[in-house]
């Protein structure tokens, strides 16, 4: 009396294609960010009525703008 057992074992090499999809996405939108938002996308970071806010405030904005002039990309 013997059991036999079959066991097939699938191995694939590569990185996954949803991984690369993600990451691609990822790129795209950091590009843009850098690359083209003039602020629109954090735009909730500011008030209502335009003002602009108190200094420091918009940090977020403030943080791409520094980031774009650190990467070479003129803006103003």
């Amino acid at each position: 009396m013997s059991q036999r057992s079959n066991q097939i074992t699938k191995t694939s090499a590569g990185v996954p294609k949803m991984a690369v999809g993600i990451l691609l996405g990822v790129l795209a939108f950091g590009v843009f960010m850098v690359g083209f938002d003039q602020g629109e996308v954090f735009g909730f970071t500011v008030p209502a009525d335009g003002s602009g806010g108190q200094p420091g405030t918009n940090w977020a904005h403030e943080f791409y703008h520094d980031m774009r002039h650190a990467a070479g990309i003129p803006c103003h």
